[in-house]
């Protein structure tokens, strides 16, 4: 086993133990299920391996992982109502397999539990930590809302889009970096250079997550190929695609 399905293995250990299913079943039960359906973990391994490459206690970084992963999960759980997605890691989106209204609490409910989660956490950090949560957690909002406006714009430009998937993606990624550097005793300026490490990382997730959406094979993929296109999601393929095209091509392809 390498060093990165170590982090994973005891991340979901703690994630398991860390979030039951509790009364009112109706709001944790979506919860429980988002958390458990699968998924990458990327985020929160980052958090744990950051904190490693400093020389921190990984053990301290667990709940900080939690923190990131729980945030993550309420974001897909709005970002699927928001987009009508019918699928997320190949089963039911939450607000399928319930309704819209619990969708929206469960999430909200996740975003709560992702700030207590730092409650564990010394002063001396603490402040560090929530003020890089608080702005990210803002950041990917604005992302959201510029992802929202491009579908009904007819044209975005490279650099719109750029910016858009910085902030509603990326970011979330860098600071799952820069978080487990914190808590890794990081110099600051360190923090810094692995927080930008990590958006760029960002950036190439995203775009490889849009060539996905319109190539993936469903099994692989986890989600119903072709949603952003149905959604008019301005990806950077499309508008490549729009820069590009002349003529007839370009009529067709702006019906």
């Amino acid at each position: 086993m390498n060093v990165v399905d170590t982090y994973k293995e005891d991340f979901l250990a703690y994630l398991d133990a860390a979030i039951t299913i509790k009364e009112p079943k109706n709001l944790y039960e979506p919860i429980h299920y988002i958390l458990q359906i699968g998924g990458k973990r990327l985020r929160p391994i980052l958090t744990i391996m950051t904190c490693d490459l400093f020389n921190g206690n990984v053990k301290n970084s667990y709940d900080a992982a939690l923190a990131v992963e729980v945030f993550h999960n309420f974001t897909l759980i709005h970002d699927d109502i928001m987009d009508s997605a019918p699928i997320r890691r190949g089963k039911e989106t939450v607000h399928i397999k319930w309704d819209i209204n619990t969708g929206i609490l469960s999430g909200d409910a996740m975003m709560i539990m992702a700030y207590k989660c730092f409650e564990n956490y010394d002063e001396g950090i603490f402040k560090k930590l929530m003020c890089l949560f608080n702005q990210t957690a803002l950041e990917v909002c604005e992302g959201q809302q510029y992802d929202m406006n491009f579908e009904k714009r007819s044209f975005v430009t490279e650099d719109d889009y750029i910016n858009m998937i910085g902030l509603k993606t990326a970011v979330l990624l860098a600071a799952s970096l820069q978080i487990g550097a914190i808590i890794g005793g990081a110099e600051t300026n360190d923090a810094k250079l692995i927080y930008d490490f990590g958006k760029n990382l960002g950036l190439a997730f995203q775009l490889q997550d849009d060539l996905l959406d319109a190539y993936g094979e469903r099994k692989m993929f986890g989600k119903k190929p072709g949603n952003d296109i149905l959604a008019n999601k301005k990806t950077y393929m499309l508008i490549k695609a729009l820069t590009l095209a002349k003529g007839e091509d370009l009529s067709t392809l702006k019906k």
